[in-house]
């Protein structure tokens, strides 16, 4: 016989929200929260990607779409007569940018002109003032108001852009089978690095990976900055970041929470199972 609607609105409203979720996610397909889409564990799929990334970065940087960035971006690098040349060729941007770990700023041309050519012996320039720490450490790599193109058309600093390129595009296609695994990769690499909590809120990867393992709300970027580091200063001792131990398991944390609220994004809400289990003959 057919399970009603007007059951299954029942047994959810009576049943704790736990179990129900459970039983109407698993018969449709959305349960199981231990494994990502590839069907390992968060810890599984990081020891993999650190095992493979070596030669997953080249096979990505072959892809043909890439390969092409790449290609664009080594011309017009060496084609460039001028900084401002430079940074005006959106080619070029792209996989600077990305490669540099902004991507989310290949938007903000105008932005990204002035804070790379910051004066960084001015205390009031651009890159020495954004909140945003990444640019001012961008503007010291390539130093363009000091060494013009000297830096960036060294063919091994070439190289160096276009490897980084593959890689973060490589890093992001493995958030697709384990949410935060790129973020994960990257802050186990820079965790022993982290001294302050403002150093962890002007960098995106290190707030995403902390505020999330912590539980924080992401709505706490809404408040002041002081209301921030509370945030996280109660939560978190930073000398536990000096502990590969320590590291480890906050890591496995951030992945966990990650890939729990991915799922709890895709997840249609349990009503609306309920509509689909209509049809159900048990």
């Amino acid at each position: 016989m057919s399970l009603s609607l007007s059951l299954i609105a029942t047994l959810y409203s009576s049943t704790s929200g736990n179990s129900a979720d459970s039983l109407l996610a698993t018969l449709y397909g959305f349960g199981g929260q231990a494994t990502g889409t590839s069907g390992v564990t968060p810890s599984q799929a990081l020891q993999s990607a650190e095992r493979n990334q070596a030669q997953d970065v080249k096979m990505t940087a072959a892809e043909p779409q890439v390969s092409r960035a790449i290609q664009a971006f080594t011309a017009g690098v060496k084609s460039a007569t001028s900084v401002q040349q430079l940074l005006q060729n959106p080619a070029v941007m792209q996989v600077l940018l990305t490669a540099n770990g902004l991507a989310d700023q290949t938007s903000y041309t105008a932005l990204a002109q002035k804070a790379l050519t910051s004066d960084l012996s001015d205390t009031h320039s651009l890159a020495n003032t954004l909140t945003d720490t990444r640019w001012k450490s961008v503007a010291q790599t390539y130093d363009f108001t000091a060494k013009g193109l000297s830096v960036i058309q060294d063919p091994n600093v070439i190289a160096t852009v276009t490897n980084a390129y593959a890689e973060v595009t490589w890093r992001n296609s493995l958030d697709a089978a384990t949410p935060g695994l790129s973020n994960a990769l990257t802050f186990r690499s820079e965790a022993s690095t982290i001294t302050s909590v403002d150093q962890i809120l002007g960098d995106p990867v290190m707030r995403t990976v902390v505020t999330t393992a912590l539980g924080v709300p992401e709505e706490i970027a809404f408040q002041d900055l002081t209301a921030q580091e509370t945030a996280i200063s109660t939560r978190l001792d930073l000398k536990n970041f000096q502990d590969p131990k320590f590291v480890e398991s906050f890591i496995q944390r951030y992945l966990i929470n990650a890939g729990n609220a991915a799922t709890s994004n895709s997840t249609p809400d349990m009503m609306s199972l309920a509509v689909q289990a209509s049809g159900l003959v048990v």
